[in-house]
């Protein structure tokens, strides 16, 4: 649960920077978000869920 809160607040903070900073409007902003609502609901959200949560344990095991 913390992972993915995290990286929703990520995304958000990444979908305001680029809005303000004109790189990406307010429509496409909405389309992507609806379209990330709507991929949660289908499927595929299992797979990408296991696809992400690899790759959080993978950056995790990185140790300097």
């Amino acid at each position: 649960m913390a992972i993915s809160l995290s990286v929703v607040l990520l995304l958000a903070i990444i979908l305001v920077v680029l809005m303000r900073g004109g790189n990406i409007k307010a429509g496409p902003a909405v389309v992507a978000i609806l379209f990330g609502f709507f991929l949660a609901s289908t499927g595929m959200a299992p797979s990408i869920s296991r696809f992400l949560n690899s790759i959080a344990e993978m950056v995790n095991s990185i140790s300097f």
